[in-house]
C-alpha cells in the first residue's frame, strides 16, 4: 500500500468542509445557494480541491485529493 501525501507540500494531514455557492445570473442577484460542493484541503499549506457534492463519493474524495 503506498503512502499519500498533499500534491504541493506532502503533507499526510487533510481536512472537508462542505460549501454552497451561487451560481450566475438571477440566483446571484438572489444570493440563491444551489450549488454545493465539499472541499478538501491540505491542514499543512492549504491546498484545496472543489468537488461536486452530488457526484462525489465519501471516502474516495480524499483518494482523489491525495493522488
Amino acid at each position: 500500500m503506498s503512502e499519500k501525501s498533499c500534491i504541493k507540500c506532502g503533507s499526510k494531514e487533510a481536512g472537508t468542509k462542505e460549501v454552497a455557492m451561487t451560481g450566475t445570473g438571477l440566483s446571484k442577484m438572489l444570493d440563491v445557494q444551489h450549488n454545493k460542493f465539499i472541499v478538501v484541503y491540505c491542514k499543512s499549506c492549504g491546498y484545496s480541491e472543489f468537488y461536486n457534492k452530488d457526484s462525489s463519493r465519501g471516502a474516495n474524495i480524499l483518494d482523489l485529493f491525495f493522488g
